[in-house]
């Protein structure tokens, strides 16, 4: 039976994510409370690395929050917009060597059963929470791929509940991209109209 935390977790983390899809700068604050959550309930059942990355979360909510608010042109409202190719290599080695120091940390420090798929999906959603923070569209594939890695983790470690969650966020990532996809081609065109 789903313990009241996993519930609170599935309902908060949820919302949060529906709150990101619609760009609604709220998602912050609930993200939070659901990070406190998924602290306890991981800790509880070895995922270390996931409770690192909580608190990783909670951290770059506040700066998420504030980069959503004034990180934009003239400290305004942040604008949806694509990650440059330098960047998504520079990204994709931050994935690699998170991935290989948090290995190499849960296989010498902790009892990890799952110290490989752990931190990968650590080091991919450490990734795609930055890529959130500056509103680039390609968060959500990396966001579907780690949910994906994700479910399968949770379930193996008894997690139903936690797991079903994984399984609503894949479908709210999916319409995250679509949603900021269009976003992204409204503020192309006026941007085309305003230098027009």
């Amino acid at each position: 039976m789903p313990s009241f935390m996993e519930v609170f977790g599935f309902i908060t983390g949820a919302a949060c994510v529906g709150l990101l899809v619609r760009q609604n700068i709220w998602n912050w604050p609930l993200g939070i409370a659901n990070n406190l959550v998924f602290i306890v309930l991981f800790y509880r059942t070895g995922l270390y690395a996931d409770v690192g990355l909580q608190g990783f979360y909670i951290a770059i909510s506040v700066y998420g929050w504030w980069s959503w608010l004034h990180g934009g042109r003239d400290h305004g409202a942040l604008e949806v917009s694509r990650v440059r190719p330098a960047m998504a290599g520079l990204l994709a080695l931050v994935v690699a060597a998170a991935t290989g120091l948090l290995t190499w940390l849960l296989r010498r420090y902790t009892n990890s059963t799952v110290p490989v798929l752990d931190s990968l999906i650590t080091a991919l959603s450490l990734v795609a929470q930055f890529m959130m923070t500056r509103k680039w569209i390609e968060n959500w594939l990396v966001w579907i791929l780690a949910n994906f890695l994700s479910v399968g983790l949770l379930i193996y470690k008894g997690l139903y509940v936690a797991s079903a969650l994984y399984v609503v966020y894949q479908a709210l990532c999916v319409m995250g991209l679509l949603e900021w996809w269009r976003a992204l081609g409204g503020s192309r065109q006026v941007a085309t109209s305003s230098a027009g």
